[in-house]
């Protein structure tokens, strides 16, 4: 479990993400966290919160963003907001790191989605794009995680129908959509 403080480094993605606020500190009205992103960094395709409002505020670098199509690219002292069910994606627009404050209301189980594709990333069980290599972790990991985001294409429907038989495997077989990360000794509560 995240605590204010702890930080994730996801060597896939090359996204380091801090943890300002979580969902404990503030009885899960907010999750807050720096996002640290590589040039390489992106969130991937556009995909919904279908619960939550994602704020993003650029500290350094530049920001690319779409929100409901429309695409920007953001610089510091800009704040963007994708609110609840609207389709988005962020990237890393410029040439070095671009650091950028973003909030998650209500918190959701957001943190534990970010903990598990993180330890996914640091124990080299993930693609270069930060996806899990074994379809039925994937599966497992976008289904249980699936109130806080999901993709916008394919349709939801047929995420369902695709993913609800592989994660409903994947849990008979043992796996578990929740995957430690490894915090340093004595960081993590």
């Amino acid at each position: 479990m995240a605590v204010a403080g702890n930080e994730l480094v996801n060597p896939a993605t090359g996204l380091r993400t801090v943890f300002r606020e979580t969902s404990h500190d503030t009885d899960g009205e907010l999750l807050q966290v720096d996002w640290i992103g590589e040039s390489r960094w992106a969130t991937g395709p556009d995909h919904v919160h279908p619960h939550q409002a994602e704020r993003f505020e650029v500290l350094s670098g530049s920001l690319g963003l779409r929100v409901n199509g429309v695409e920007g690219v953001h610089d510091p002292g800009d704040v963007i907001v994708a609110e609840a069910g609207a389709p988005h994606a962020a990237w890393n627009a410029g040439d070095g790191e671009v650091h950028v404050l973003v909030d998650f209301r209500p918190a959701l189980r957001t943190e534990v989605a970010f903990e598990a594709l993180a330890g996914l990333a640091q124990d080299g069980k993930t693609t270069n794009s930060g996806a899990p290599r074994n379809p039925l972790m994937a599966a497992l990991v976008l289904r249980t995680f699936e109130p806080e985001i999901y993709f916008v294409k394919p349709s939801l429907a047929v995420q369902r129908a695709v993913l609800g038989p592989l994660a409903a495997l994947g849990r008979a077989l043992g796996y578990r959509a929740e995957y430690p990360y490894p915090y340093p000794q004595g960081v993590a509560a």
